[in-house]
């Protein structure tokens, strides 16, 4: 049809001449889309998955900039006594819908209260797998859960103080300003604070997991399951809703900042990941990073991990629990909310699938062929503390110092080490720009190692060769562009031009926050001085 509408303007570019062809050039011909080719794995007509080359579009410089920045935020509260507190947060999709989320809460306490001085600042990502509902559960009740258990420490039998600390939760979930304003008493004893985290994260995971089975019990006895009457509950409004979040699953990991006590802690269940950077003054007057790790990646390449599992079963499974790294050969992370499949018997799976699913044609993924003994996977974090020491505007940070906190799911960590972490980060507060050979990062932004990372993960190859890129404000983006390809640019554009699911066989979500904080001095002048002592070293 259009081949030949276009006949007649063809025949008057030939009387006219060269200027209408120029005017159809111009005006009509647009340049091909720059493409690459791909090999992807897809299913065949037999069902089986067979490897294929696809040509893709290829997004432009500035359309993959724009997918990187597309949501990162950054947030600065100042507080009484001159700590300026800043977060930055970035997230890229690969999975659609994305299985990451992330929250954070700033608990102000009243500054003329000289009982309870001080803020509480919680913040954490968290990495779904099987689908999207348990982490986006967990980004709205994991922060107010915790909150809930340490407001109990002082009172935990006071029916008034758990009045209470209800008023406190529905406060930080339905906040009605920009700050939240509670006193909420927390003891100075890190092994009490570490226990109520503990407790809070497990009592969690066990209302997820026990929802369908509490609607279960209210329409059925013991009489009636042992005769088989199994209702069907799959219009009931809570069905689905009940079930998803408990069948799908997802890691967390959470930094909790005390002010009042000066006390950092970090819960981690799975295998996301939080790391420190350390700031040291040295004798020559340059100063380097200290990487601290503070979590421990929980999957089943972790000996410590293994060997809990191999204790919590029978010994006749020990080369079971954990096949190929995996839980049951099937699940990474060996701590996470959800995942019900490896914490429900069998025959419970068999029948809530019957009860709640199969009226909605939706259904569970099958059972382990290796379960026997479950549960095999707890929501139970370890928690590590670590103590602050925070700037004022009469005492500004001391010579050595924590000086931030990186907490990111594990799609950051397959692509970056936690000293690269580390250095990124580091380099980007003191001011480095443009782009630098991954060789020669470390003479500008020297780093040493103090708590060594345990990778729960395959060995990643390490790349000396290609450089990092200093060229995103926010810092999380930064840390993003760079696990991408960094100041590769056709890397990056390719990787983000991949559309899911086939971006998965590629990277992952990945979802990045960087606290850091600074006396109010410090952030004003920061910058300049950091980019003058960059440009020295160049």
């Amino acid at each position: 049809m259009l081949r030949r509408a276009w006949k007649p303007v063809l025949g008057t570019a030939l009387l006219v001449g060269a200027p209408s062809y120029l005017y159809y050039r111009h005006y009509y011909h647009k340049p091909a889309t720059e493409t690459f080719d791909l090999a992807m794995r897809v299913r065949g007509p037999d069902g089986r998955p067979t490897s294929v080359t696809r040509r893709l579009p290829l997004l432009s410089k500035a359309q993959a900039d724009a997918r990187l920045v597309e949501h990162a935020t950054l947030k600065t509260v100042t507080r009484p006594g001159g700590v300026v507190w800043k977060q930055a947060t970035a997230i890229l999709a690969s999975n659609d819908p994305i299985e990451d989320a992330n929250a954070s809460a700033f608990i102000h306490r009243d500054v003329a209260d000289k009982a309870y001085p001080g803020d509480l600042l919680f913040f954490a990502v968290m990495d779904g797998h099987g689908g999207p509902e348990t982490s986006r559960l967990l980004s709205q009740v994991l922060i107010p859960a915790v909150a809930l258990e340490l407001h109990q420490l002082t009172s935990p039998d006071s029916t008034s103080q758990k009045a209470g600390a209800l008023q406190t939760l529905k406060a930080l979930l339905y906040p009605t300003s920009s700050s939240i304003s509670a006193q909420i008493p927390l003891d100075s004893d890190p092994e009490l604070v570490k226990r109520a985290i503990q407790d809070a994260f497990v009592n969690l995971d066990t209302e997820l997991v026990t929802a369908p089975l509490r609607i279960l019990s209210q329409y059925v006895d013991k009489k009636s399951l042992k005769k088989g009457a199994i209702p069907d509950l799959s219009s009931h409004p809570m069905a689905i809703a009940s079930m998803q979040p408990a069948i799908s699953g997802s890691c967390a990991i959470m930094a909790l900042f005390d002010t009042a006590h000066e006390n950092l802690y970090v819960a981690c269940t799975g295998d996301s990941r939080a790391v420190a950077g350390i700031y040291e003054e040295s004798p020559d007057g340059q100063g380097r990073w200290r990487v601290e790790a503070l979590s421990e990646d929980q999957t089943g390449r972790n000996p410590s991990e293994l060997k809990r599992l191999q204790s919590e079963h029978p010994a006749d499974e020990a080369n079971a629990v954990v096949t190929r790294g995996r839980i049951l050969g099937g699940l990474e992370p060996s701590r996470a909310f959800g995942d019900a499949r490896y914490k429900w018997p069998r025959e419970v799976q068999t029948l809530l699938q019957k009860t709640f699913l199969e009226g909605n044609d939706q259904s569970m993924r099958p059972t382990p062929a290796l379960l026997k003994t479950p549960p095999y996977v707890t929501a139970r974090p370890e928690v590590t503390h670590r103590k602050l020491s925070l700037p004022t505007t009469d005492s500004p940070h001391p010579a050595s110092a924590l000086r931030f906190v990186v907490l990111a799911t594990d799609g950051l960590w397959d692509e970056l080490s936690s000293e690269e972490v580390v250095a990124l980060v580091g380099g980007y507060l003191q001011g480095l720009k443009g782009t630098v050979p991954k060789a020669r990062l470390s003479d500008l932004v020297k780093t040493s190692t103090g708590a060594p990372t345990v990778n729960g993960k395959a060995a990643r190859t390490k790349v000396s060769e290609g450089s990092w890129a200093f060229v995103d404000d926010n810092v999380g983006t930064h840390l993003i562009r760079n696990a991408l390809g960094g100041g590769d640019d056709d890397k990056m554009r390719k990787l983000l031009s991949i559309p899911p699911p086939a971006s998965r066989s590629y990277r992952d979500d990945i979802t990045v926050t960087v606290v850091w904080w600074e006396d109010g001095a410090e952030a004003s002048s920061s910058s300049t001085a950091a980019e003058e002592k960059v440009r020295a070293k160049l």
